[in-house]
């Protein structure tokens, strides 16, 4: 399982991050998604620990924290849901907008 951490700086860096985390135990990964356009972190970051007591200390101890002149969001990431092939829930290719009542 891995932690989602939210509200973070758009200059921090993943050493930034492991850092932080490191405190509450082994940090196996740290993943800081970036926009595709700028190259920029987007805010968010996801982090695995070594082990579920890490995890739950991380979160315990991070949650709501200030760092880097921001509240931090710490929590258990969600699955990530599937999205589908075609992007999105619109039911068939492209709906037809009430075509062909006659």
């Amino acid at each position: 399982m891995s932690i989602y951490v939210g509200n973070l700086s758009y200059q921090v860096t993943e050493e930034d991050i492991r850092g932080v985390f490191a405190e509450y135990g082994t940090v196996k990964r740290v993943q800081v998604p970036q926009d595709r356009e700028t190259g920029r972190p987007r805010g968010f970051a996801f982090v695995e620990m070594g082990t579920d007591a890490e995890e739950a200390a991380a979160i315990e101890g991070l949650d709501g924290a200030e760092w880097m002149g921001r509240d931090l969001k710490v929590n258990k990431a969600k699955p990530r849901e599937d999205r589908g092939s075609f992007g999105g829930n619109r039911g068939g290719y492209g709906g037809g907008g009430g075509r062909g009542r006659y």
